[in-house]
């Protein structure tokens, strides 16, 4: 009888020790899984003009769509969706889940871009790392034609540079919202224009049901160095629109006055008023794979 109360305790000293270690090892899980990014801050690697904090899977491609239709102003021509209209093409890997690279060609000036993205620090689920930071840099090739660049021509002329720092934070399961600091340079310019801009970037994301979302950008540039007199100066940016999303795609309809697609071109280059027929459809169409 003695023996199998012993037995019986043993069992239940057993059992109690595999619930301990259980129970320690599902804390352990949660931990780990407290310690990990928040889900999806993001739908795709852009908003609408800018790059968010995220970028492809780790060796994942992903494939982009840019387009800008001409400035909403007449019906003749379907309030610019029949005016001549701006397109890129782009294609992004991501090294691993932090690093990503990618390129892509652009109509206007047929800027051919080399783009990289480095996540710094991710947001994480329990709280201690309450934003997310990135880093987005691209070297661009201008590719028309060398007398467009003047008498000294060099191939360097054709060379421009932008750098960003975003910062973003999930707040809530429906809202995300970014803020990014940037720097344009351009090897060669003419005298309407500076060689080099600051801008600055506000945007969010609210999730309007399950796959659909209102988005936004507000962009704002400065001039390095004060403008002389008849030199351009150029014009913020306001976009607004609405985003579709599911595992594998993305599609983003929006308007907003920028329309060069490239990052530095847009910061440096945009005379589009919003307040005077500056206004533009656009849409991005992103796929995964």
């Amino acid at each position: 009888m003695k023996e199998r109360n012993k037995i019986y305790q043993a069992k239940i000293v057993m059992l109690f020790i595999a619930f301990l270690l259980t129970s320690n090892f599902g804390i352990a899980q949660d931990e780990d899984t407290d310690k990990k990014p928040v889900r999806s801050p993001w739908t795709t690697n852009i908003l609408i003009d800018n790059q968010t904090t995220i970028g492809p899977n780790a060796k994942t491609f992903d494939f982009t769509i840019h387009h800008r239709f001409g400035a909403i102003k007449e019906m003749s021509d379907l309030f610019g969706i029949y005016a001549a209209s701006n397109i890129r093409l782009g294609i992004n890997y991501g090294i691993t889940k932090k690093i990503s690279i990618g390129f892509g060609t652009e109509k206007y000036n047929k800027m051919q871009e080399f783009q990289g993205k480095y996540q710094i620090i991710s947001q994480t689920r329990d709280g201690k790392i309450p934003v997310a930071v990135t880093y987005f840099g691209n070297v661009v090739i201008d590719a028309r034609d060398k007398e467009v660049f003047g008498k000294n021509y060099e191939f360097s002329n054709r060379l421009s540079y932008f750098n960003q720092i975003i910062v973003s934070r999930k707040f809530t399961g429906k809202l995300s919202m970014q803020f990014a600091a940037s720097y344009s340079h351009f090897n060669a310019v003419d005298s309407l224009w500076k060689n080099d801009y600051i801008g600055l970037m506000l945007g969010g994301r609210y999730k309007i049901v399950n796959k659909v979302s209102a988005i936004f950008e507000y962009c704002h540039p400065f001039a390095v160095n004060e403008a002389w007199e008849g030199q351009n100066e150029p014009l913020p940016n306001l976009g607004l629109g609405v985003e579709f999303g599911t595992s594998t795609h993305a599609f983003q309809v929006f308007a907003a006055q920028y329309d060069n697609i490239i990052a530095q071109k847009n910061y440096a280059n945009n005379l589009n008023d919003m307040g005077d027929g500056g206004w533009r459809f656009g849409f991005n169409i992103t796929a995964r794979f």
